[in-house]
């Protein structure tokens, strides 16, 4: 009985560990890769404008409203190292992120995951100039080892993945058009 209650309390830390981000199961085995998106939003703003909307918390300073979304670990010119902060299970855990962002200024934005509840998440933000106005395209994909379990997980965690970036997207297109001055 002990051994029992000793492997599910090990499963459980298991668990929380993968889901907070502070452990990244990372074999290569069986590795799947499935894609993120794509979807879009239309923002009343030019490129310019939309791209600086995204790109000012982590090349500038972070405004402190963002401190539970957001920590630069390092910033450059064009790339930075960042923490994101993401509620998970009706806000009972807080999944943390270590990604690598860089900027291809006024076009695109690249986020390389480092650590996280996956072992692999390639995105991107690609910025394309329409009729007065920016059409800001997300991409990516999300890859889990260990075959069909992995897929499973994967399925968890992309759904979540995907939630906080339409959650952005949202916040992404009221900044710009509100400094642009059409909202």
């Amino acid at each position: 009985m002990a051994g029992l209650a000793a492997a599910g309390g090990l499963a459980g830390l298991g668990y929380y560990l993968t889901v907070t981000g502070k452990m990244t199961l990372d074999t290569g085995w069986g590795r799947r890769v499935r894609p993120l998106g794509p979807f879009a939003v239309e923002i009343a703003a030019p490129p310019p404008v939309v791209f600086d909307v995204i790109a000012a918390p982590y090349l500038g300073k972070t405004p402190r409203a963002m401190a539970t979304k957001l920590r630069v670990v390092e910033r450059g010119s064009d790339a930075a190292l960042a923490e994101h902060y993401t509620p998970v299970l009706g806000g009972r855990l807080t999944t943390t992120t270590l990604e690598t962002v860089t900027f291809d200024r006024p076009h695109r934005i690249g986020f390389r995951l480092v650590r996280g509840p996956v072992p692999h998440v390639l995105e991107e933000f690609q910025l394309t100039a329409h009729d007065g106005a920016t059409v800001l395209e997300y991409t990516g994909e999300l890859g889990t080892d260990l075959g069909a379990a992995g897929q499973w997980w994967a399925g968890r965690v992309a759904a979540s993945w995907e939630a906080a970036v339409r959650r952005s997207l949202t916040s992404i297109k009221e900044e710009a058009e509100r400094r642009s001055g059409r909202s």
